[in-house]
C-alpha cells in the first residue's frame, strides 16, 4: 500500500514516488484502484479518511451540475450522527453504491456488445440481480424454487 505523509504545512508527500502530491493526484490514484493510506508525517495517525472527505468536498464544489450529495441529504446525514442508535447506514451506502457501480460498468459492457439483447431483456437481467444482490447482503430469503432445491 502506498504510503502518503501529510505535513503540518498541509503538504502531502508520496513516498513511492519521493515527490510531493496534490489533491488531485491522489483522486487520479482512487480512480486508478491505487490503495494508499495518508498519515501524520509526525504522530503517524491515519488520515485517510478525512482526506478523502476533503476531496470528496472539493469535487463537489468544483461542478456544480455533477453534485452527489443535496442539501436535504448531508442534514439528514448528520441527524443519523445524533439518533440514539445509529443507522448501520456506512454498510447500506457502501453495497448501494458498490451495486450502482457494477450495473453501470454491466451496462456499458451491454451498450458495447453492440446491444446482443433486447432493452427488455436487459431490464429484466438488471432487476435479477438486484434482487440477488439485496437477498445476499441483507439477510432475505431467496425464490420460492431456490428455497426447494
Amino acid at each position: 500500500m502506498r504510503v502518503i505523509r501529510k505535513y503540518a504545512n498541509r503538504r502531502l508527500y508520496d513516498t513511492e514516488q519521493s515527490r510531493y502530491v496534490t489533491l488531485e493526484d491522489l483522486r487520479k490514484l482512487i480512480l486508478d484502484e491505487v490503495p494508499f493510506r495518508v498519515e501524520d508525517a509526525k504522530s503517524g495517525e491515519d488520515l485517510t479518511r478525512t482526506i478523502l472527505l476533503t476531496i470528496i468536498i472539493e469535487q463537489e464544489q468544483a461542478d456544480g451540475d455533477a453534485q452527489v450529495f443535496s442539501n436535504d441529504l448531508l442534514a439528514q446525514f448528520i441527524r443519523v450522527y445524533n439518533m440514539a442508535q445509529p443507522l448501520p447506514l456506512a454498510r447500506y451506502l457502501e453495497q448501494g453504491t458498490q451495486l450502482m457501480m457494477e450495473q453501470q460498468k454491466h451496462l456499458q459492457d451491454q451498450w458495447q456488445q453492440a446491444m446482443r439483447h433486447t432493452p427488455m431483456e436487459l431490464m429484466r437481467e438488471l432487476a435479477e440481480e438486484n434482487m440477488r444482490f439485496w437477498q445476499q447482503n441483507l439477510g432475505g430469503k431467496g425464490r420460492k424454487d431456490d428455497d426447494e432445491s
